[in-house]
């Protein structure tokens, strides 16, 4: 936890002659910064050259079970009551603020957590900034926080990215975790039967994998492979958790809130050469997959009308392209609605959202439930929760997709999901979920999978 001491915390603006100077073009030009070797490495939230990089951690909270949101949110509360926040910006994500990651599920034992780092580097709109921020009873200045961040740019490794094509692959094998192939098939077609029964529409089903690793694994390596090949992504890194997922849970700005709903997948390598329209005419046009990405908009609809004054979604989901798959996707928007003068913060909204019917299933309770007996694993922080917060409620909490989490320097646990429905078959569900592997073993530099 904390100690008596406040928390302070200074914004300054970063000139473009203070970029130049350390070389920092973008965010991610400062991953091979400090000891990024450390599985707890940067923290990070990045897409398309924007986003924040945090380094060292001066407070955190971890907390198990069905409180863990609530919790973290007192924790957080009771840390900005006392604070001392310098911040001429004013935007989301300067001044006070943590990174976070959040288990799947009540039963998990995995810690969810809360970070405050010491030093916050961030990109938005044109706008660079620079935060230091301390609880060591030490006021931060322009002169130490500048100081830091040239401590940062001069340790800077020159990167180990070199392209966004993999050369010679890592050598390493990829074993079946908790359920062999055959076994989680098994699952698949014990889910359909459940839902046949009735009482349930859709429940998905996540299985995991473990790639071990000849040399020790580079947690900066795989967050620059995933910043490289997946820019419309946002790639995340929270101590051993990394990815790049491409939905976004909530994010909140002022009074605004949206999210991107995911629901409904094609993998490109099945694109036949020369094709047009190709992810339009299967994908847009198949009834299982429409029928999956309706249940995730209207889950979460649902889930959020209680918190806003007035909603916007599409009538039609869009295809949106990703380098390993196709899903249909909707964008979500909402005013939300003010209580007592205050708006739900970030967090707030990320409890009463968590789980979606994208990563869990309608109805959410009678899913989840059957999640636990179908899985056989813990999911950890899979398909939870991962973002950042500030002081002021914004935020940006994506769904931890695309993702792994480093268990030691030469192992590392890979997971991936499938919608499973009435008309679901279990051998193209288990491609699916390979499909939706591919992103962390090319960031690993580890072979596809036939």
């Amino acid at each position: 936890m904390t100690d008596s001491l406040s928390l302070r915390a200074l914004t300054l603006a970063l000139t473009p002659a203070t970029l130049a100077e350390l070389g920092i073009v973008v965010p991610s030009a400062l991953l091979d910064s400090g000891s990024t070797d450390s599985p707890d490495g940067p923290l990070c939230w990045l897409r398309r050259g924007e986003g924040l990089m945090g380094f060292g951690e001066i407070a955190s909270f971890t907390g198990t079970g069905a409180s863990r949101f609530s919790d973290a949110e007192q924790w957080w509360k009771s840390l900005l009551a006392t604070a001392e926040v310098d911040d001429s910006i004013r935007m989301p994500g300067t001044g006070a603020m943590a990174f976070g990651s959040f288990a799947f599920s009540t039963t998990s034992a995995y810690e969810s957590v809360l970070i405050v780092p010491a030093l916050v580097v961030g990109f938005s709109a044109g706008t660079a900034w620079l935060t230091q921020l301390s609880l060591d009873g030490i006021t931060p200045t322009e002169k130490s926080a500048l100081a830091l961040l040239r401590q940062l740019g001069s340790s800077s490794a020159p990167s180990s990215f070199e392209s966004s094509t993999p050369g010679t692959p890592s050598a390493g094998t990829v074993r079946s975790g908790a359920l062999s192939e055959e076994q989680w098939k098994d699952s698949v077609r014990s889910g359909v039967a459940a839902i046949a029964h009735g009482g349930l529409e859709k429940v998905v089903l996540a299985r995991d994998v473990l790639a071990t690793l000849e040399e020790p694994v580079r947690r900066v390596s795989i967050l620059q492979r995933l910043v490289g090949l997946y820019d419309e992504c946002w790639t995340y890194g929270v101590r051993g958790l990394v990815g790049a997922t491409p939905e976004i849970l909530i994010k909140v700005d002022g009074s605004t809130a949206q999210a991107r709903v995911l629901a409904g997948t094609l993998d490109r390598e099945d694109e036949p050469a020369g094709s047009t329209g190709f992810a339009d005419s299967v994908l847009g046009g198949s009834i299982k997959q429409r029928q999956e990405h309706d249940f995730a908009v209207r889950s979460l609809i649902r889930q959020l009308a209680p918190f806003a004054t007035d909603m916007s979604f599409p009538a039609e989901p869009f295809i949106l392209e990703l380098p390993n798959v196709w899903h249909l996707a909707s964008d979500v928007s909402a005013q939300l609605a003010s209580s007592n003068g205050h708006v739900p913060t970030s967090l707030a909204l990320v409890e009463a959202l968590h789980p979606t019917a994208a990563v869990c299933g309608t109805p959410r309770e009678e899913a989840a439930t059957l999640i636990l007996q179908l899985e056989q694993m813990d999911r950890g922080p899979y398909a939870g929760p991962v973002g950042w917060l500030d002081g002021a409620g914004n935020g940006e909490w994506g769904i931890a997709l695309r993702g792994a989490v480093l268990e030691d320097s030469h192992s590392v646990r890979l997971y991936a999901g499938a919608g499973i429905v009435e008309a679901s078959d279990p051998e193209a569900e288990l491609a699916e979920t390979w499909a939706k592997l591919r992103p962390m073993l090319q960031a690993l530099n580890l072979p596809n999978h036939p």
